[in-house]
């Protein structure tokens, strides 16, 4: 019996190939499914091949890796601020108002660091543990000094920056005006006492540099305010200071010590909504009230009436976010021990009831000049 050979078009074993088809995706375009201008129902849509989502696979993770990465820079401090703003451990450096302190830019030009604490009354037990106290720069009572006596010596601050340009740049630098307008701009400043325990972002000079740091200053501290009410130069040291940047969580306290010092009473001082033409500051060696003159350094100095709310109110706030980030000062503390933040500035505006500082006992009614009658800004300045 005979066999016949198999028909030469159909195979009679395995394909010579690989079983798993082309290594390599096609050329061109997969094929559309046909057209449903037709009576019958559309066909499934075809599925989107994977090396076509690789860039959008691409874009997005790149987004995510950039929003981690800004996290990380401003939580860690290194956000490219020029040293201005929080350091990278949430330190807040506390600085005794008769003490120098790191990286000063000067020598000293206080003349006095002895003006009386004005304690603010707590907060009510609403209140959350890292609420922040404003203060109106323009407040009756918020400063103190001398009748006739400036607590700072402008025009030797003056003459320490001229000595030293590098320097004088620098404090230029932070105060935003030409290294040439430095003695204008620091005549143009009040010299007053803090009478509250103030955070502020103070600045050192570094390597060439102005280093921003967050600090707290103790009431007595002599400072130079600008005609808004806000610091701007701390007098034992010659630094320049701006308003404080926003914290939140467990500051550590590090730097000094005073018995007074309670975190519940730091004050964040907000610039007034109207130009300061005279502060209204409390005497306390005579037991008076005194008008200055902004810009002046006490030889105008005049007694003036007790004003009808003798003790700034402070607002109170709480902080939304950090803001721009800076670099701590060099000197090693000598305490080092977390705290809640209770004098970061706020982001949001007031919201609990207005607390008060208790008044000086004092009820002196000869007059020459009435206090400044601004309304408080809604929240404090960052």
């Amino acid at each position: 019996m005979s066999v016949e050979p198999p028909s030469s078009g159909r195979p009679t074993g395995p394909p010579s190939g690989p079983l798993s088809g082309p290594s390599q995706p096609p050329s061109g375009p997969p094929s559309q499914p046909p057209s449903s201008g037709g009576t019958g129902a559309p066909g499934p849509e075809p599925r989107r091949p994977w090396w076509r989502s690789v860039p959008r696979i691409a874009a997005i993770a790149g987004v995510v890796v950039a929003a981690v990465v800004l996290a990380v820079v401003l939580s860690s401090g290194d956000g490219g601020g020029g040293g201005n703003g929080t350091s990278a451990d949430g330190e807040v450096f506390l600085q005794a108002a008769g003490k120098t302190g790191p990286d000063p830019f000067t020598e000293s030009t206080a003349t006095d660091n002895s003006a009386p604490p004005a304690t603010p009354t707590p907060a009510t037990e609403s209140a959350p543990s890292n609420a922040v106290r404003g203060v109106d720069g323009g407040a009756p009572g918020l400063y103190g000094g001398s009748r006739n006596a400036a607590a700072c010596d402008v025009e030797q601050q003056i003459e320490y920056l001229q000595a030293a340009p590098d320097r004088n740049q620098a404090f230029a630098s932070v105060a935003h005006v030409d290294a040439s307008g430095v003695p204008a701009y620091l005549r143009s400043l009040t010299p007053v006492q803090l009478r509250m325990d103030t955070r502020v972002t103070n600045h050192g000079y570094r390597d060439g540099a102005a280093t921003g740091y967050q600090a707290v200053l103790q009431s007595g501290t002599a400072v130079l305010v600008d005609d808004r009410g806000v610091p701007r130069v701390r007098c034992a040291c010659g630094n320049p200071l701006t308003p404080p940047v926003a914290q939140q969580g467990t500051l550590k306290r590090t730097g000094d010590s005073w018995p007074s010092y309670r975190s519940s009473n730091v004050v964040v001082i907000m610039p007034s909504t109207t130009v300061v033409k005279v502060f209204v500051i409390f005497d306390d060696e005579r037991d008076e009230w005194i008008a200055r003159e902004r810009g002046d350094d006490g030889d105008k100095d005049k007694k003036t009436d007790r004003p009808v709310q003798p003790s700034p109110s402070v607002s109170v706030s709480t902080p939304k976010a950090p803001s721009s980030p800076s670099s701590p000062p060099t000197s090693n503390p000598e305490s080092s021990t977390p705290e809640t933040s209770t004098s970061e500035p706020p982001t949001t505006e007031p919201e609990s009831p207005e607390t008060s500082v208790p008044p000086p006992d004092e009820d002196t009614a000869t007059t020459s000049q009435s206090a400044p009658t601004e309304a408080a800004p809604q929240s404090p300045p960052l």
